[in-house]
């Protein structure tokens, strides 16, 4: 179960908080300073930790960055600001997320499960840079072993579609989606030559590498690392 560290001195805005995240079957421990929220990080492992910035011994500020000095913990801030200065201020100190009193309980969680879910994807992409596959979306470049691929556009949007969820089986007529702009000009076969062509690829690299692409007989492909 998830644990969400909440830092919040207004005691009904944390117990309208605590029913709703563990509605949603988070597990909620609830401090109301910082030195007891900075404490119970040094000590504990949360997934995630809601600060109030107004707390009764030193701002919700000075405690993320207290615990930026030892951790990456993922941080939203609830607060009564809502000016932009305070915000940005907010952010730059490493926190994740900002939000204004008054605000909707299921807007919180909402924010917090995007939170959780962008570290479970840094956390899948930092899996596949320090294995055989490395994906740099912004850059289109996907490497094997370190070393760039020197795909075709229709390769790496294949191969790009795989890496996206390990372990899934796609259909050849999903892959076409994926990697065609036009995929009714495409045959199923046209996936399984680019497939071996990949493979070939990978495996001037890697035979592991290429072994990670299998074929999945009457389905399709997966990626399996």
């Amino acid at each position: 179960m998830t644990t969400i560290l909440l830092v919040e001195d207004e005691i009904t805005i944390a117990d309208t908080l605590i029913y709703a995240l563990e509605t949603e079957n988070f597990s909620v421990t609830h401090v109301t300073t910082a030195q007891q929220g900075l404490d119970y990080c040094k000590s504990q492992s949360p997934q995630l930790a809601v600060l109030d910035i107004g707390l009764p011994d030193f701002t919700g500020f000075d405690l993320c960055r207290r615990i930026r000095e030892f951790s990456d913990l993922p941080i939203l801030f609830l607060t009564a600001r809502d000016s932009e200065i305070d915000q940005v201020l907010g952010l730059e100190l490493g926190a994740d997320d900002y939000v204004t009193k008054p605000f909707s309980p299921r807007t919180i969680v909402a924010r917090i499960r995007a939170i959780l879910r962008r570290g479970q994807t840094s956390q899948q992409n930092d899996l596949l840079s320090t294995d055989l596959l490395h994906h740099q979306e912004d850059q289109m470049c996907i490497s094997c072993c370190g070393q760039p691929l020197n795909l075709t556009a229709h390769e790496y949007k294949l191969l790009a579609t795989l890496l996206s969820q390990p372990g899934r089986v796609f259909t050849r007529d999903q892959l076409l989606e994926n990697a065609w702009d036009d995929p009714g000009s495409a045959m199923d076969r046209t996936i399984d030559a680019h497939i071996k062509s990949l493979r070939a690829k990978l495996r001037q690299h890697s035979e592991d590498a290429a072994e990670t692409i299998q074929t999945r007989r009457g389905l399709g492909y997966t990626l399996v690392l």
